[in-house]
């Protein structure tokens, strides 16, 4: 009937859609611009459509099945997030915001091979783009805004006249909310022209059209309003991008590393000695080649997936949730299964530490999803208030990071002051002590998580205490070491 090809030609138009974002078997949510597509599909387009004038002749039906589900779709949060994401790799990698929104992940200004090569290329709207700007836009963060929202009006301009249900926004948006970007950041004379071309299409809007008259006087009077916006790197002095761009050391002034078969006095590496790799000796950083099987990898995972939630930092006394650390993690006791076990003995075994109970923490399984990241930290403790000395075992004196997981771009693992970074190496073990032989903690162990740029990076992390190791890492005859 009439009504029946109106009311399944608009879902059919969104299923469609959405299929064609995965038409490609080899293309996945690995590439964050797929995955926030997906999540904008679903979090914000779907509802668009089924409350539509389209859908109108058969809403009832169209509500109770998006109902049905909508407890199961992203949330705003979730959609925030991943816009906050594609903005935080956007300043990492120094990408351009133009290839972002044609899929290209491409270093701004330059020449050289893109950073991820995706195997099919996803393209953003005009839609999509505003939405990250909007997020930007609504936290005062007019530098993302500005560069977000232009790529957002060049295309709204593309498309002008043509009708999508999906859209929850329009060129006129757009136009506004960039026009306010430019006064923000000082630039009156873009802002009065973004406003009069608003005006163009919408002449009665009487807000924007006494904005026009105030960027008019304060350019005639001279007065420039709003102040410049500073990159973000401006603000804060720690930021991952200064350690994946920064020079690196010359070969012939790197320390001497070499690889090596360990058994470390240890039965249990006698027939199947630990592949290490030498990476770094201020601070001293091992790598350990195949620590764990695929097989192993994936059952740790299965293990930790349905206990995963937000990652929390330590904030004084307390524990809480921060937009410097942006994963999901999960805790394993040894008696979870019998890989842990194998795995606790495994890493006693290549470190010669002690990792009975107190000695240790359980196994924390972390996912690091879309943009997923952690900004420079210590793993020790810095202060004696730390939630880390409730343990009654002192603070950590060591770190197993063990990779279960490969990425296809970045979540490189990055020593900030010694200024080298650990790509992802799947199934390898990464080693390094957090204090000092006199107990103090070593400033140089600095390090981040640099963003996943493509890709779904696990890690597992084993932190091993100070107390019960006095005579497996006795102090030093220097008190200096």
């Amino acid at each position: 009937s009439p009504t029946r090809s109106v009311t399944q030609r608009v879902p059919c138009r969104f299923y469609e859609k959405v299929q064609a974002l995965h038409q490609d078997p080899e293309a996945s949510v690995d590439n964050p611009l797929l995955a926030f597509s997906l999540i904008k599909r679903l979090h914000s387009d779907w509802p668009n459509v089924v409350y539509s004038d389209e859908a109108t002749e058969n809403t009832q039906a169209l509500h109770a099945g998006f109902q049905e589900v909508e407890q199961e779709l992203p949330g705003a949060e979730d959609l925030d997030g991943a816009a906050r994401a594609l903005m935080r790799l956007q300043d990492v990698y120094a990408l351009s915001v133009k290839g972002m929104a044609n899929g290209v992940f491409q270093r701004a200004g330059a020449s050289r091979p893109p950073l991820y090569s995706p195997s099919r290329r996803v393209s953003l709207s005009a839609d999509d783009c505003f939405h990250v700007g909007k997020v930007a836009y609504d936290t005062g963060d007019y530098y993302h805004s500005i560069a977000w929202l232009e790529e957002a009006v060049g295309l709204f301009r593309l498309s002008y006249g043509s009708w999508n249900p999906e859209d929850r926004s329009s060129l006129e948006d757009a136009l506004d909310h960039l026009a306010f970007s430019y006064f923000m950041a000082g630039n009156i004379s873009h802002a009065l022209s973004l406003s009069r071309e608003f005006l163009h299409y919408d002449p009665s809007n009487r807000r924007v059209a006494r904005n026009v008259a105030k960027y008019e006087k304060l350019l005639e009077t001279g007065r420039a309003g709003g102040a410049v916006v500073p990159h973000p790197s401006a603000v804060s002095p720690f930021t991952p991008s200064l350690v994946l761009f920064s020079p690196q050391p010359a070969p012939e002034h790197l320390p001497r590393l070499g690889c090596s078969y360990e058994t470390n006095g240890s039965p249990y590496l006698l027939l199947q000695p630990a592949k290490k790799e030498t990476v770094w000796i201020r601070p001293y950083v091992a790598l350990y080649h195949d620590f764990v099987s695929d097989a192993e990898a994936e059952t740790i995972k299965g293990l930790a997936g349905p206990w995963l939630q937000r990652s929390v930092v330590a904030s004084g006394e307390k524990q809480q949730k921060a937009e410097y650390r942006i994963s999901k993690s999960a805790w394993l006791k040894d008696t979870a299964d019998p890989v842990v076990r194998t795995l606790e003995q495994r890493i006693a075994a290549v470190t010669g530490l002690d990792l009975r109970p107190p000695y240790a923490e359980y196994l924390q399984v972390v996912n690091y999803g879309l943009g997923g990241h952690y900004e420079p930290h210590f793993d020790h403790a810095t202060s004696r208030k730390s939630p880390l000395y409730r343990m009654k075992s002192g603070n950590r004196i060591a770190t197993v990071m063990i990779y279960l997981s490969a990425v296809e771009a970045g979540g490189s693992t990055a020593f900030v002051y010694a200024n080298f970074s650990v790509p992802v190496v799947k199934n390898a073990a990464l080693f390094w002590w957090n204090l000092r032989r006199n107990g103090d903690g070593d400033g140089d162990t600095l390090h981040a998580g640099c963003p996943v740029l493509a890709g779904d990076k696990w890690v597992a992390n084993k932190w091993i205490h100070e107390h019960g190791q006095e005579f497996r890492r006795p102090c030093s005859t220097d008190p200096r070491d």
